[in-house]
């Protein structure tokens, strides 16, 4: 078992924990805080595939469980009611605490329900999704999506616990799988070439679940020691956001349009995006460029859209949290490794840069 410990000042401590043993690790965490309540909180996947893991330990025996819709469209402020009223008819006071057993819609909805519920109870993130392990459920980034805009409403507030167990990983299939990969393309992206071969070299279609738990553990301490750094996001932690502004503006494009992708794949196109504005404006080496569009259009596809979309691409990106002054901010790369956050872009640079996304 490997333990990482950081404090995130002045979020909570977190301990973040790769677990051989979660019942024994899940008790230790639940004890550390001794609530006088205990709840679950579970979407209706993690409570089909999920629950069934942990339902027999005696440490949740005593436990109720919320169950929410899954998917990114439950991301919501209903949602969000919806749990604050069942802890609040569940008895749940400012001692209480709340287990979040999914992926990253559960654990960044749950952290926001616990950071809120009576100004704040304790909470423990137990993520069963590959993006959720290496992204979501670590950092203290909790939130909802609001007016169709994704994480628009949030507070920073870290898992006083994150339980990482791989043997979850075996119920995704492999869209889920892959959406959290590409999180960790966009980890080894901000790293070293040398990580980022392995990932490229991976095999998605046969996974080796043995060769896989390694990759997560370095993809992990590459968050975490940014987020140690910079807890709250006002300099090098913008280095996460690579591929996410034009990401971001895919995945509510696509859900404004009744078309949902999984945050993964849209973070994957928008890392094809952002590389390009990389090559033109900081001369990230167009071989690398040509090496990471190849692994995403081969492991994601692409996103369809036409040119009458960026109009409407453009406005989400400035309703995007990076931005300031009126200027859309990206966090482009000088090559692997060589992190420029704070990048402006004008409208014509976005258009050119959707361009290639659709035809290079």
């Amino acid at each position: 078992m490997r333990h990482i410990s950081y404090t995130l000042q002045p979020m909570n401590p977190q301990e973040v924990i790769i677990s051989q043993d979660l019942e024994r690790d899940l008790s230790a965490a639940i004890q550390r805080v001794r609530p006088d309540r205990l709840f679950v909180l579970t979407d209706t996947t993690t409570r089909e595939v999920c629950w069934p893991v942990v339902a027999s330990f005696q440490c949740l025996a005593a436990a109720e469980v919320i169950t929410i819709g899954a998917t990114d469209e439950a991301k919501t402020l209903e949602t969000l009611a919806s749990v604050w009223t069942a802890l609040g008819e569940g008895g749940a006071t400012r001692h209480s605490m709340l287990i979040n057993l999914g992926g990253g819609m559960v654990t960044d909805l749950g952290g926001f329900a616990a950071s809120t519920f009576k100004r704040g109870i304790a909470y423990i993130n137990v993520p069963t999704t590959l993006l959720a392990m290496v992204d979501a459920s670590v950092g203290g980034k909790t939130g909802i999506n609001f007016r169709g805009l994704k994480n628009e409403i949030g507070v920073f507030n870290a898992a006083g616990t994150v339980l990482l167990d791989t043997q979850f990983l075996r119920t995704l299939d492999s869209k889920n799988l892959r959406s959290g990969y590409a999180e960790m393309i966009k980890h080894g992206l901000i790293s070293s070439d040398e990580h980022l071969a392995e990932l490229l070299c991976f095999d998605l279609d046969y996974v080796d679940y043995a060769a896989l738990l390694p990759l997560v553990g370095t993809s992990v301490n590459i968050k975490e020691r940014i987020v140690r750094e910079d807890p709250h996001e006002h300099g090098i932690r913008k280095a996460l956001n690579l591929g996410h502004t034009a990401g971001h503006a895919f995945e509510s494009l696509a859900m404004a349009e009744g078309r949902t992708v999984l945050h993964g794949y849209a973070v994957a196109w928008g890392l094809v995006c952002e590389l390009y504005l990389s090559a033109t404006r900081c001369g990230f080496p167009p071989e690398r460029l040509h090496q990471v569009r190849q692994f995403v259009r081969q492991t994601y596809g692409t996103f369809d859209f036409d040119c009458h979309a960026y109009d409407r691409l453009y406005d989400l990106m400035t309703h995007d949290k990076k931005n300031t002054a009126g200027h859309i901010n990206f966090t482009l790369l000088a090559a692997v490794g060589d992190i420029r956050i704070n990048q402006n872009a004008t409208r014509e640079d976005i258009f050119e840069m959707l361009d290639y996304y659709r035809e290079g």
